[in-house]
Formats: structure tokens, C-alpha cells, sequence
């Protein structure tokens, strides 16, 4: 059986600068998989690709044993991978609900049970509906942001340093909603500074350096290993 996502062997250039040193991993369906590593790693780099807003110079990405590298970005969103991409990047003079309406472009209309859905996910999104993105808060501009990509159905979600920024209370029940998402049947894949809260919410997890994978094991296992933890989890 193939797996949800799988990534072989990419290479992916910034001009000259080789980004991504021929990247290889797999998300299975159901899981959540996260993505460790240094700034500067490639990790968003790795999720640009996936997500069509970088082309590899060579290797591929499937969706379901389809390859959907080489496909714009809005045509792999409605393959199925959806991003929240860093910094949020709401839309900040239109309303929360317009943002959330721009997530479904893919399926050219909005389905209430999809908008009720990020509703229930995020309540506070629901009470703000009306008000200008770029009056929320950082914690509401992240919830907006992931309920945005959750507006164009995705069968795999690409998250990328949601809690980048928050304070710790907003960080866990981040979290906490990542977890909910993928009870509901969404797959993802987690970018994360933040080592320690990802992994303890992960299946699997795999260590980038440098724009090469170092190590993938189970997510506990990478807690518990020392190596990991001196370097990601600051402890000394």
C-alpha cells in the first residue's frame, strides 16, 4: 500500500545555494510526522517543495503513488496538501471570514460544513469573523492560518512553526488543536522549533541538518535519544 506523501530523493537550489541534499521521507495516512532540525536546515524549504512552491531540481514527491512535483501550487492543493505556511501570513485587511473563504478557492466555493468545521476547531475565529485579520492577535492569526488550510479539504496538512511566537498557553493549545485535526482524519506533516512539544504529539520524527536527513525513528525514540535532545531539546 502506498503511503499518503512520500518524498525521494530531492534536491532543491536557491539559485546556486543547494538547499535540500537529496531529502527522502515518508508520512503514512493517519499519522503525524515532524520535521526537527536548526534554522537554516531546509525544513521550510522541504514543505515549499512539497507543497509546489518550489520545483526540485530532481527527485519526486507523491501524493498517493501520484507525483505532484512539477505542478503548480494551487493544483497540488486541490490534489490534497495544504499548507499554513510561517508567519501566517493572513491576509490582513480582509475579514476573517474572507481569509477562510480564500482557503476553499480549490473546490470554487465555500461548503458551510467545511467553515463549520474550522468553527468548532476555533471558536474564537467564529466570534471574530467579521473583523479585519489584521487586527487579531498572534495566537488568532495562527488559528486563522491553519483554518484557512483546513478550508481546502487537505488529505495531508503541512503546518510550519505554528507556534512560532505564541506564548506558552496559546502554544499548547495549538497543539492540542493538532492533535483534534488528525483525530479528524487529516495527515500531517509538522515544521517545528519548538522539538520537545512536536515530537511529544508525533508518530514519527526526522532530524534535518544541513539539508540532508540524519535520523528518523519513532517520535518517543528521538525523545529519548541523547543526541536529540542535547541538540533540540536543550538540554546540555
Amino acid at each position: 500500500m502506498a503511503s499518503m506523501l512520500e518524498v525521494n530523493d530531492i534536491h532543491t537550489y536557491y539559485g546556486q545555494i543547494h538547499a535540500l541534499k537529496g531529502v527522502s521521507l515518508t508520512v503514512e495516512e493517519g499519522e503525524i510526522v515532524t520535521l526537527i532540525g536548526s534554522n537554516g536546515a531546509g525544513k521550510s524549504t522541504t514543505l515549499k517543495t512539497i507543497s509546489g512552491l518550489l520545483s526540485p531540481r530532481s527527485g519526486e514527491v507523491k501524493l498517493r503513488d501520484k507525483r505532484i512535483n512539477g505542478q503548480p501550487a494551487h493544483k497540488v492543493a486541490a490534489m490534497g496538501v495544504a499548507q499554513s505556511p510561517e508567519g501566517r501570513r493572513v491576509f490582513p485587511r480582509m475579514t476573517v471570514l474572507e481569509n477562510l473563504k480564500m482557503g476553499a478557492f480549490v473546490h470554487r466555493g465555500t461548503d458551510p460544513a467545511d467553515l463549520e468545521r474550522v468553527y468548532m476547531l476555533f471558536p474564537r475565529l467564529k466570534e471574530r469573523a467579521g473583523q479585519k485579520a489584521g487586527t487579531l492577535s498572534g495566537g488568532e492569526q495562527q488559528m486563522l492560518a491553519i483554518g484557512r488550510a483546513l478550508m481546502a479539504r487537505p488529505r495531508v496538512l503541512l503546518l510550519d512553526e505554528p507556534s512560532m511566537g505564541l506564548a506558552p498557553i496559546l502554544v499548547e493549545q495549538i497543539f492540542h488543536t493538532v492533535q483534534d485535526i488528525n483525530r479528524q482524519g487529516t495527515t500531517v506533516l509538522l515544521v517545528e522549533q519548538n522539538a520537545l512539544m512536536a515530537l511529544a504529539i508525533s508518530h514519527r520524527g526526522y532530524v534535518l541538518q544541513t539539508g540532508t536527513i540524519v535520523l528518523a525513528d519513532k517520535a518517543d525514540a528521538l525523545l529519548r535519544n541523547e543526541e536529540v535532545r542535547k541538540a533540540y531539546l536543550g538540554e546540555s
